[in-house]
């Protein structure tokens, strides 16, 4: 098949560039905890709402957040930005 119109070579092949600007990329799915972080933290760190307890629960999120982003620093770096945003901080 030979297209005749170079145009529609051209819409063609533009609207197959912006196709794949808008291609899903697949993502790693968080790992699964084996342990349930209030059932951990409360046998670790005391009854809920001390002090303990509560800082047991931010490092198991902080831990989490950081297996599921797998490290990348692209989405560290959005992360970061969207934090900022929210707190006013630009």
């Amino acid at each position: 098949m030979r297209i005749k119109n170079p145009r529609f070579a051209f819409v063609l092949a533009a609207t197959g560039v912006l196709l794949a600007g808008c291609a899903q990329f697949e993502r790693q799915a968080a790992p699964v905890a084996t342990v349930d972080d209030d059932a951990y933290c409360r046998a670790n760190g005391g009854e809920p709402g001390s002090s303990a307890y509560v800082a047991c629960r931010k490092d198991r999120d902080v831990a989490a957040s950081r297996a599921a982003s797998g490290g990348s620093g692209i989405e560290r770096a959005h992360r970061n930005l969207a934090e900022d945003m929210l707190n006013n901080r630009r």
